[in-house]
């Protein structure tokens, strides 16, 4: 089917279709979430329009509704987005030569993890109308899931609304699950950061949620890359 769109923008967006049904399922319990810590249904949609970071998103209605200040919010949101920065530095590798500065800044909005695996696994060069059909129909799944689960939390009872709420991190469960049981050195920092997490929730209770979400992930990552320091060529 893939093969018979020659329209570059509609094939990108044929290939995220999986992308966009996963993210309609997921930002449903963000909007969920969002809502149930006091934003407003449009500040949640506007939040995922303009962030498309699920768990960027999540911590930062963290840091939101414990009254965090603006550098707790760039601090935790450098910590959790900066692996985009890389994403972004392997896929100039395939960008065709149409990729001009507008056209990277324009692509750079809608690198996430799923469009970034999808993106990379692709044979032929990428052009922008391509990527532009992926982000496209992949925001709208996220936009809309956000949506309909903001309208949901206003509507649906409050213990619904709980459960709904878990959707958002089984998705960060079934991230880690995966990579967990093939390599124990992730389980060991996913371990290590868990540790803090519950530390600094109730031994260091001054510890605002988004300072805790930062320690953690240096503390753990410091640690990982310690006791486990990658050979040369590993990546190779």
């Amino acid at each position: 089917m893939e093969k018979k769109i020659q329209n570059d923008f509609l094939r990108g967006m044929f290939n995220g279709i999986p992308i966009f049904l996963g993210y309609l399922s997921v930002s449903f319990g963000f909007g969920i979430m969002a809502v149930s810590s006091g934003l407003s249904v449009f500040e949640a949609f506007m939040i995922s329009l303009t962030n498309l970071t699920s768990a960027g998103q999540a911590q930062g209605v963290v840091v939101i509704a414990s009254g965090g200040t603006l550098i707790e919010m760039a601090l935790v949101q450098l910590v959790i987005n900066i692996r985009y920065a890389l994403m972004a530095l392997s896929l100039s590798q395939k960008l065709d030569k149409k990729f001009t500065l507008p056209h990277r800044l324009l692509a750079a909005y809608g690198i996430t993890d799923e469009i970034f695996a999808l993106c990379s696994t692709k044979e032929n060069i990428l052009k922008p109308n391509y990527m532009y059909g992926v982000i496209a129909v992949s925001t709208f799944g996220w936009v809309l899931g956000t949506f309909l689960g903001g309208a949901a939390g206003t509507l649906l009872p409050a213990n619904v609304t709980s459960a709904l709420g878990i959707v958002l991190y089984g998705m960060f469960i079934a991230i880690i699950i995966p990579p967990v049981r093939q390599h124990k050195n992730i389980l060991f920092v996913v371990g290590i950061a868990a540790l803090f997490s519950v530390i600094c929730k109730y031994l260091l209770p001054f510890i605002s949620g988004g300072f805790a979400v930062i320690i953690s992930a240096i503390i753990a990552a410091v640690l990982g890359a310690l006791i486990f320091p990658q050979k040369d060529g590993e990546n190779e």
